[in-house]
This record gives C-alpha cells, structure tokens and sequence, in this order.
C-alpha cells in the first residue's frame, strides 16, 4: 500500500509532499543514499519507519542544532553518545527494506512549528489514518524520551483530543492511540480516557471484529481499574459480543485472547467466585494452554477457601493440574487435609478427581494415611455407587503412590465387575485394559502375599504403549541422539539396543551383561544374564513445574527393578549441561559403573580398560 502521508520534507523536489514553509526547510536536514526512507511514512497496519538500520547509529553523531530535552526545554547542541537510543516498548522499530542508508535530523521533528505543519497535513486524511498518524508522532515522542507536559507533545494531544470528538475512528487506532497516550501521560489521561469512550461506544454498537476484540482486551489488562466504571462497561459488553464471535476467531487469535485474559485473571483472582474460577480453568484446558501466573494466584488464594468452595470447583482445580502436569504442593496439601475433614460431602466422581491428580502426578501428601484411611472408609461404604471406570481409575492412582488397596482388588478382579466395566456389551477399551494389567502386574511383583483373584490373561495388554501415553512417554528422539555418541564411546561400539519391550513396558536403552558381568555384542543377546536399562528423561517425563517424575514413570521403574532389571536414569537437565564429548562419556561412566558394579567387579575393569582405549584415542 501506498503511504498515506509524507510526514518530513525533503530537500530534494522528488520529495511527495514538499512543505512550503521556510522554517521548516531551514531546520530540517535529510540525507539520502537512495530512494530509501525518503519520508517519514505512515501506512495502515503498520509502524512509523524513522530511519534505515545504518542510520541508528550515526544518529546522534551530528551536531543537530537546538533540540528538546527530556522536559520540553530546549537545550544547546551536545555531542552523541556511542550507543543507539534505546527504544521504548510501545512503538516497535522497524527497519526499511533497502540497505541503503538514509540519514535523518531527528531532532528537527520535535520543533514546534513542524509538529504544527505536520498536524495540519494530516487533517486531509480520513480519521483512522490521521488517529494512526497522530499515534505514531506520539510514539516517536516517547522513543525519544519526551515529556508529557513538552510543547510537541501538548500540540499533538490537543489534536487527539480534536480527532476524538468525531467519535468515527477504527477500534485498531483507538487502542494503539490509547497505548502511546498511556505512555505519555498515564492512567489518569484526559485524552485515555476520550479514547476508552469511544471504544466503548464501538463495542456497544456490535461493530467490533474478532481480532479488535484481542486488542481491546490487550490494552485494558495494561491499566484495567476494577473500580473504573467504564472499564466495567467496556468489558461488560465486549464479554457479551466475544461470546457471539468466539466461533470466529482463528486459532492464533483465541489462544492470544486467553493467555490475555488469563494473566488479567491471575491478577484479580481474589474477586472470582466459584463458578467463575471452573470457567476460567475450562477455557485453559479446551486451548491446552498452562499459565504460571494463574496457578500461583491460585496457590496464594485457594488453600484457604477450599473448606467452603463448592466441591466441583476442587474437582476443575484438580483436572486442570492433570492436564498441564502442574504437580502444586500448596494446593495438593490444602486439597488433601480438606479431603480427610470433608470427604464425605463429595460425590464418588469428585473423590476420583483429587485422587487420580496425586497419583498421575506423583504427589503423596503429609497427611496420606488419614487420607487413605478416609479413602478406604468411603469404599466401603460407597463401592456400589462409584462407576466401574472411575473405581479403577481411583486403584490405578494408588498404585502410582505405592498404596495396594488389596480388600477392593479382590472385587476389581471378579468376574461380576468385569462384566460391569463392559456397558451395553462393548469391548473393554485399551486404556481400562492397560490399568488392569498394571494392577495385575502390581500384585504379582509388589505384593506377592496377595492371593486373590487374578487378571484372567486374555484380558492382558501385550504392550503398555499407547496413542495417549496413559502408562508410558516414548524416547524423545533429539536426548537419544544426544546420548548415542558418547555411549557407543564408553562400551567400545554398539552394545547396546533400543525400544526393546519387557514385561510389556518398552526400554528406552538396554544393556546387555552375560554371566560374569561383561558386556555382551548383539549376536550373543541371546545368552544374556542381567540387563541394564538406561532411563532417558526428557521434559515430558516430569511434571512441567517440578523435577518429579510423573506416576507412570516411577510405576513402570518400579517394575522393571522387579523385574530382575538394574535402571540407569539420564535426566535431560544434567546431560545438556554438558559441553563436549569427554564431559558426556565422563557422565555415563559414572552413571553406568555403579549399576554394573552392583552385579560384577569384572565388568568395571572391562568398562575402565575400554575407557583407557577410548582416552588413548583421543
């Protein structure tokens, strides 16, 4: 698009809109390399291009003549410093796009009598592109660090104040207008508020787009005031018109908007009540979105309120901690001393929530026998009216935090419930089938004085692995490669294999031992006598908050230790901490050793002369 307005006069006749004003020539000095930045531009939508990248620097190395200080007073020629200015967060810098260099008095610009020149060239325009031109000015003028009270800026917000008396300009300028004046003056700004009003009477008159309604709610979590009546107008009715437009909005939009309005509901948290808070957390968890600032509002606000909230509400709080894997201790302990004093008020679904939460995200509380002793009480007394999927979700979960509830096992085993997990005769799906070999195996290695029922075996999963990731997190490819030098390194070539399954659980690198504790090559895996297994941990096998490994992990650990196997673990943030190879096979030496070591002294001597080889080389 073409520019709207050619804000600088140039010295050259080529110059689009050359001002006939002889001061203005007088103090105004433009250098051109090229046809580049031969003005200063405005266009719709974009930013105010002051000066070519080669300009910024030699900006401030030219003596400019009198010029504006920062209280609008006007100060005597200085020499530049040697860095660039620094640019201020409300106008982004934009370079131009030829590499020539143009090089600009900027200085000039804040004189009074072009400021005026300026103003008057641009009441030509239609009203958004002069609200966007005047914007742009503004900006400049916090860029270089201009008073409120300097005579530039009072000249420009007299016309803002003009402009916005028409009430007919777009909502886009009204809130970048909004955001500069802001800047300038604060909160408490005359011409703020003219610009609110009118953003306001554009809500209320239904002429707002999807994506104006992201910017609206952008500039009014800068300064929103609870108190202000008219931000509780404006967000009153754009509440109501982003209801009808939601199913407009694009996915980049909806995602901004509610990262937006979440951290503006971290900030007013407090207010919220019950019903409010589920239908902030169930926006985050449609969007899949976690947000930092909303979970320690929650942890600062929560704790306290829990014993007369609403159950449901511990219920949300719960899901959403699931979902994002946020593994909270100040909620998890407020949720579990009020499940030990309240459980008995909540429904079978809202005790299988907050016990599914710490067993998936590997949360054992301070008070987890008074909370098992509520959670077996309540079984008893109420085993008909859980669902048969919720029971066994609530067993998986404890067997996540090493809690056998061996008494409903025996039930959760008989033929009677198993028939119930079939509703309307359809197949048990894969997952409920994987819990159930999960507490099967967990009888069978973990508590071998169960003599119950059993898992009948043509219900067993063959692998654990799964689409949704319920009982295990699949290598990450990247650690993998990270790791695959070094080792091959340590053991003197590849000795080692990937993804093998044992016991249904798939091994992210085994290592293969014979009788005596060496390592075997792979054509003699077949006459292996103990394993070694290294657990590579990326970040999606912590809580996203913590170090915790999630449930599922140190369950499937767990048995793969009783299986006979002797586990190495690799967390990601101790291997990218190091910076070359001989850091990295130092790491997995000494990972490694101690598990062999435990099996066979030989196999540290054949590890250390391998090593020897290995530093010899190098």
């Amino acid at each position: 698009m073409k520019s709207l307005v050619c804000l600088l006069a140039s010295v050259r006749a080529a110059s689009p809109f050359p001002l006939n004003c002889g001061s203005v020539r007088k103090r105004t000095s433009v250098e051109f390399g090229s046809n580049t930045a031969r003005c200063l531009q405005i266009t719709r939508g974009t930013d105010v291009k002051l000066m070519s990248e080669a300009a910024v620097p030699l900006l401030r190395k030219r003596d400019t003549g009198p010029s504006w200080d920062r209280a609008g007073r006007r100060t005597a020629p200085q020499k530049a410093p040697g860095a660039a200015p620094r640019l201020s967060p409300y106008i982004p810098y934009t370079n131009p796009q030829s590499k020539a260099a143009a090089l600009f008095d900027i200085q000039s610009l804040f004189e009074e009598d072009v400021i005026a020149e300026l103003c008057s060239r641009l009441e030509a325009f239609p009203r958004s592109d002069r609200a966007e031109g005047l914007a742009s000015l503004l900006g400049a003028c916090v860029e270089f660090g201009l008073e409120a009270h300097s005579p530039p800026v009072l000249t420009l917000m007299n016309e803002c104040l003009e402009l916005l008396s028409n009430r007919d300009i777009g909502v886009a300028q009204l809130c970048r207008l909004g955001e500069v004046v802001c800047a300038l003056e604060g909160r408490r700004s005359r011409v703020l508020t003219e610009v609110l009003d009118c953003v306001c009477a554009a809500v209320e008159e239904d002429v707002v787009s999807p994506s104006e309604a992201v910017i609206v709610y952008s500039l009014l979590t800068r300064f929103c005031e609870p108190a202000s009546q008219q931000q509780t107008r404006i967000l009153s009715a754009l509440h109501t018109d982003t209801r009808r437009l939601v199913h407009r909005l694009k996915a980049g939009q909806a995602v901004s908007l509610v990262l937006r309005l979440s951290h503006r509901a971290s900030r007013v948290f407090r207010a919220f009540r019950d019903d409010e808070i589920m239908k902030v957390l169930t926006a985050l968890m449609t969007l899949g979105q976690h947000d930092g600032e909303l979970v320690a509002a929650m942890e600062k606000h929560l704790p306290g309120r829990l014993g007369k909230c609403d159950p449901e509400l511990i219920g949300a709080i719960m899901e959403y901690c699931v979902q994002m894997r946020c593994r909270s201790e100040p909620l998890f302990e407020a949720v579990a001393e009020n499940f030990v004093h309240h459980a008995e008020n909540h429904t079978t679904l809202q005790i299988a929530k907050q016990i599914v939460a710490m067993g998936r995200l590997n949360y054992l509380p301070q008070c987890s026998s008074q909370m098992f002793k509520k959670l077996e009480s309540i079984l008893s007394e109420r085993f008909s009216q859980f669902q048969p999927r919720s029971l066994v979700d609530v067993m998986h979960a404890c067997i996540h935090l090493e809690c056998f509830p061996l008494n409903y096992m025996t039930k959760v085993f008989s033929p009677h419930f198993l028939q119930k997990l079939q509703a309307q005769g359809e197949p048990l799906d894969k997952n409920t089938l994987g819990q159930l070999t999960q507490l099967h195996l967990s009888t069978m290695l973990e508590c071998t004085y169960y003599w119950g029922p059993r898992l009948p075996f043509f219900l067993h999963v063959k692998r654990f692995s799964s689409a949704g990731q319920a009982f295990e997190t699949p290598m990450e490819s990247l650690l993998y490669k990270q790791v695959k030098g070094p080792l091959v390194q340590l053991l003197g070539g590849t000795f080692h294999s990937t993804r093998m399954i044992h016991g249904g659980y798939t091994i992210d690198v085994e290592i293969c031992l014979d009788e005596s504790g060496f390592v075997l090559p792979p054509s003699q895996w077949d006459h292996t006598y103990k394993r070694v297994v290294l657990c590579l941990d990326d970040p999606n096998h912590f809580c996203t908050n913590t170090r915790h490994l999630l449930g599922k992990e140190v369950t499937k650990r767990r048995h793969l230790q009783r299986m006979g196997m002797e586990l190495v673990e690799i967390p990601y943030f101790e291997f990218e901490k190091l910076q070359t190879e001989e850091e990295q096979i130092q790491y997995l030496h000494d990972k490694i050793f101690p598990a062999v070591s435990k099996f066979n002294n030989q196999a540290v001597n054949q590890l250390n002369q391998k090593s020897t080889v290995r530093q010899t080389s190098l």
